[in-house]
């Protein structure tokens, strides 16, 4: 199953909120270059080329796309799907096309927006066992709730590390609106925070814009 996290950030073009050492990867540019290519080559029909690194490393991971928004003058959030187990970074195209076109809060993306797009890898890592619904870093660590009831009900949502700082969220904030994206309607109380099941990690991004793509790959002209 796909599990979707909102509000990945647009942010620069390779960042690291994790140790370099811990790291069985790290997101580079060309990881977010083939999610381009991916998208370029549905479009027209054709195969994507085959990766420029190691497919074999397996990772949690995410992408996320944003398009530009001349009214906000920023980058707006298009799509977002990832895997919140490690795969192999050979599924890196596969997510690609599922954030861009499955995204069940957006409708499929269409070929005239691409020269709008940002692209954003996120490669998760040093998952940790929380020790209270609060402990986590606000701007460091990505969250993963899980909370259920005695008729079976079963609930669970994640943010990336990046989400709650760009939201300027506090902890309680943070949680209280992730109960929500889980679908939980009800009241939300101290016994529910404290009742909740928190995963904390960390993650390696990279993030491209259309433009820093087509140079990239040396396309001069609009490839679509």
């Amino acid at each position: 199953t796909h599990r979707s996290a909102s509000m990945a950030s647009a942010g620069g073009k390779v960042e690291e909120t994790s140790t370099g050492s811990t790291l069985g990867a790290a997101a580079t540019p060309e990881h977010v270059a083939l999610c381009f290519d991916a998208l370029l080559a549905h479009f027209k029909g054709e195969s994507p080329p085959k990766e420029a690194f190691d497919t074999s490393v397996k990772h949690p991971l995410f992408v996320t796309w944003k398009k530009y928004s001349a009214r906000h003058k920023d980058y707006d959030l298009r799509g977002c799907i990832g895997y919140l187990s490690p795969i192999p970074l050979s599924k890196l195209k596969q997510y690609a096309l599922t954030s861009a076109l499955k995204d069940h809060r957006f409708p499929p993306m269409q070929p005239e927006e691409m020269k709008h797009l940002h692209c954003g890898v996120s490669l998760l890592v040093n998952y940790e066992e929380g020790k209270a619904w609060n402990d986590f870093e606000i701007g460091k660590h990505g969250i993963i709730i899980e909370f259920g009831f005695t008729n079976g009900d079963h609930f669970n949502a994640t943010y990336l590390p990046e989400v709650a700082k760009e939201q300027g969220w506090d902890h309680k904030q943070t949680i209280d609106t992730l109960i929500r994206k889980a679908g939980y309607r009800g009241k939300i109380t101290s016994q529910l925070r404290d009742a909740i099941s928190l995963t904390r990690y960390q993650s390696s991004k990279a993030g491209l814009t259309y433009d820093e793509w087509r140079a990239m790959r040396g396309h001069t002209k609009h490839p679509i």
